[in-house]
């Protein structure tokens, strides 16, 4: 009777596995199926799948996903081509991401990238340089140079800012410059573009908080990191709607 019982189990044991096994298989077909339609799954280099990627560059051929290491060397790699110097290596990076990041959207100057966002705990308070800049945001201007050369800068001097801006503005703190592009033009809005990504690209790197240009912001809060409508005070002023410079500013530590 033992042995009996035995066989029949055996002769079960595949049967009660069929139906999980089916289920395995309709949902990795639905998976194959659904996989370019997904937002977290995206094309990333060699046209791997890349899920939940850190960056995402939109691309007239659907999403590239780029990890954070790729997104700082497409953007500085555009930067630099931009001014005649010799670019980082590329190599493993979708050629499709570097060409939109160069040439922007086809039909209007606006943005390509956008990076989920982290912002750095524990940074401490930091007062004003000689430059009317704090340490951090001294830093940053300092990188941009490096990357981008002379640039036309604006939003601090040495002693600081006291009116100018909207209140509680960061420039007041020293944590903030803007980068300008003037006159506002579709070339120029362009060029701000490639600033604005190589930023929002180094956002952790340089302790970034805002990044505001052309009508939209991006904010290190965001975990999502997308792009969102930046609603100026006056609609008409195109310096309140920050369409002839780039602002950018870094956290201020501590509890703010």
């Amino acid at each position: 009777m033992l042995n009996s019982d035995r066989t029949r189990d055996s002769r079960r044991g595949p049967l009660r596995l069929l139906p999980g096994f089916l289920v395995f298989v309709l949902l990795a077909s639905a998976l194959v199926l659904l996989a370019p339609g997904l937002p977290s799954g995206l094309r990333g280099a060699g046209g791997s799948l890349v899920w939940n990627p850190e960056c995402v560059v939109e691309t007239p051929d659907g999403k590239v996903g780029l990890n954070r290491e790729e997104a700082q060397r497409a953007t500085t790699a555009v930067a630099l081509l931009a001014s005649g110097v010799q670019p980082p290596d590329t190599s493993g990076i979708d050629a499709a991401a570097l060409e939109q990041l160069a040439a922007g959207p086809s039909d209007d100057a606006g943005p390509s990238l956008s990076c989920r966002g982290s912002a750095t705990s524990g940074l401490g308070e930091e007062p004003l340089t000689a430059t009317g800049l704090t340490p951090r945001a001294e830093r940053l201007r300092a990188a941009m140079t490096e990357v981008f050369g002379s640039q036309s800068l604006g939003g601090f001097a040495p002693g600081g800012v006291g009116q100018g801006h909207g209140a509680d503005s960061t420039h007041y703190d020293g944590r903030a410059v803007d980068v300008f592009f003037r006159p506002v033009t579709e070339e120029n809005r362009r060029a701000g573009w490639v600033l604005a990504h190589w930023l929002v690209a180094h956002a952790g790197a340089l302790d970034i908080q805002y990044v505001i240009f052309d009508d939209r912001f991006w904010s290190v809060h965001s975990s999502r990191g997308q792009w969102q409508e930046y609603r100026a005070p006056e609609p008409r002023n195109e310096i309140l709607r920050h369409l002839d410079h780039v602002h950018v500013d870094v956290l201020a530590g501590g509890s703010g």
